[in-house]
């Protein structure tokens, strides 16, 4: 029997004759149902028409991503450190290539995920590897497809020495940033998916409750995920998609889009357009 993916947000579920009714994860306001109704495929589907990519990021850092694309296009991160590599979010697809690509970088030791949106096929490869998962407790109720493998922590928890995960809250309850200190040649790295949103000005980030349906947070929410986020020393922070990466600055990043996001709820207005020209000399 199949595991279901979902077309839409690419969650697997869990085994069974015929696809759910419904994926929980898709019938929410932080996400949606595609306009053709609830779909769902399966790994043996989606191997006939994609395969798995891996780039490398920076020295022991790997980009994990599907192409062509699938769902909503995010890419995995898997960090390699001598104790052990960590799987960051995941793709709904584990191809044989990528297994063997994976197996020669060291394998998984351990799987997080930084929100729901991003959980993809994780079963499949913490059974691939004998990995580890670890979910936030908060989010524990959002798991489509249970397994024995899962680890629930509550603030923060090691999965491997070395590397921290963080609950920082927002975008779900149980939301949450990887931490690696060795990473970007030892000035910290923040690995956020959409928790924290890298956008295309690279000097700021961004902070939602629904990024497709445009919710926004509350003001607390958004002081209480920059205050976690600001007890971590990182200099480079990378999104959840291709090519979404503050290279520097990336801890005053969080700290001054988190105050402009609020002074923007508050009600504050932006400059009305373009500095005017300076005068003439006289």
């Amino acid at each position: 029997m199949p595991a279901w993916i979902c077309e839409t947000c690419a969650v697997q579920h869990g085994v069974s004759d015929t696809p759910p009714e419904v994926c929980a994860i898709c019938d929410d306001e932080r996400q949606y149902v595609g306009p053709q109704g609830q779909r769902f495929t399966t790994m043996e589907a989606l191997a006939a028409g994609h395969a798995v990519v891996l780039r490398q990021e920076e020295p022991d850092l790997w980009g994990v991503g599907v192409e062509p694309a699938v769902a909503i296009g995010q890419r995995a991160l898997l960090v390699r450190t001598d104790a052990g590599n960590v799987l960051w979010d995941c793709v709904p697809l584990l191809d044989q290539a990528a297994r063997a690509r994976i197996a020669e970088l060291g394998g998984i030791s351990a799987i997080c995920m930084s929100h729901p949106h991003f959980y993809g096929s994780y079963v499949e490869y913490a059974d691939a590897f004998d990995a580890r998962v670890l979910i936030p407790r908060a989010d524990a109720g959002w798991v489509r497809r249970p397994s024995p493998r899962v680890e629930h922590y509550d603030e923060v928890a090691e999965p491997v020495p070395g590397l921290t995960v963080a609950r920082i809250g927002g975008h779900f309850d149980g939301a949450s940033v990887l931490h690696w200190p060795a990473g970007a040649d030892g000035r910290g790295v923040l690995l956020t998916g959409d928790t924290v949103q890298v956008v295309p000005d690279r000097g700021w980030v961004s902070f939602m409750w629904s990024y497709p349906n445009l919710i926004p947070l509350d003001e607390a929410t958004i002081r209480d995920v920059a205050r976690r986020v600001s007890q971590l020393r990182f200099e480079r922070i990378y999104g959840g998609w291709w090519g979404r990466v503050v290279f520097e600055g990336g801890g005053p990043a969080v700290s001054r889009s988190a105050e402009r996001y609020v002074e923007r709820l508050r009600g504050a207005r932006p400059p009305a357009g373009p500095p005017q020209p300076a005068p003439p000399p006289a």
